[in-house]
């Protein structure tokens, strides 16, 4: 027995308002969760490797006698440093720490609003351990403790600290993202997204 044109409507009905269920469930972007992981994981990792080196530094090591580690090339040596990133600017810890709680404010905003990139993530993660790691030395001590002295004879880097490292490896990560923007990736699409039980129209027919 055939069926009636009304159990075909009813049908024709049911289709389209799943399609248009998929269709709205197409407008949510997709969960962000991972990159969140790779955002605060990295930034802990280097926050606490940051702490724990500059606490074994102040209780371990003499500031008139440096450490050997790699001969005179690499020496560990305890230096309170009162301005910003290498030393540079001295004597502007209060101008330095408010400018990192803008920073670190100004990272985590921008951090929730990128694309979602893994490359991305990894930067702003290294900015927002190295920016808290120094904070928390300019609250708390009262100056940044740097450690690490690199160089040859009287030629010497600038002595610095896990939080530089992190800090410096960001900037260079972020001038590879400006050179290649496509690394950081694209923005989800907020559109419909496929539904796998619907064929889609060849051209033609």
């Amino acid at each position: 027995m055939p069926d009636s044109p009304d159990g075909g409507g009813d049908a024709l009905q049911d289709t389209a308002t799943a399609n248009a269920t998929s269709g709205a469930a197409g407008v949510r972007r997709p969960r962000s969760g991972p990159r969140w992981v790779v955002f605060l994981g990295l930034a802990g990792t280097v926050l606490a490797l940051d702490q724990l080196t500059k606490a074994w530094i102040l209780a371990n090591v003499d500031p008139a006698r440096p450490v050997a580690v790699v001969g005179d090339l690499v020496r560990l040596i305890l230096s309170r440093n009162t301005g910003a990133l290498f030393g540079l600017f001295r004597d502007n810890a209060t101008l330095f720490g408010l400018v990192s709680i803008v920073v670190i404010g100004a990272i985590a905003w921008y951090h929730a609003r990128a694309p979602r990139s893994a490359l991305l993530s990894t930067t702003l993660g290294l900015l927002l351990g190295g920016a808290i790691g120094n904070l928390i030395d300019r609250i708390r001590l009262g100056f940044v403790v740097d450690f690490v002295d690199a160089g040859i004879g009287d030629l010497r880097w600038y002595t610095f600290n896990v939080a530089d490292a992190a800090i410096s490896a960001a900037l260079l990560l972020l001038v590879l993202l400006a050179l290649r923007p496509s690394l950081a990736g694209e923005a989800e699409p907020v559109g419909r997204t496929p539904d796998p039980g619907r064929r889609e129209p060849h051209p033609g027919g």
